[in-house]
């Protein structure tokens, strides 16, 4: 899936796969707030609740135009296809 170019997926860059961000995850309110206080601010990504690491945003993901094929958590282009 390196730099394969691909449609985005047909969902709001504000929502997650759930197989990358589960609805059960324990911090996914936390997470999805500050994901979305990153796509408001313009930020290419924010810093992770729990872990403290930086997460890309689907913002930064979708500008960047093709998928990196390393399971991002806000992938704009995974979908429930095989390939996704």
């Amino acid at each position: 899936m390196t730099g394969e170019r691909r449609p985005l997926a047909d969902r709001p860059l504000t929502e997650p796969h759930p197989s990358r961000l589960p609805p059960e995850h324990p911090d996914r309110a936390r997470v999805l707030a500050a994901h979305a206080a990153a796509l408001a601010a313009g930020e290419a990504g924010y810093l992770d609740p729990a872990s403290g690491l930086f997460v890309l945003s689907a913002d930064f993901l979708a500008r960047r135009g093709t998928c990196c094929g390393r399971g991002c958590r806000h992938c704009p282009y995974v979908d429930d296809t095989p390939s996704g």
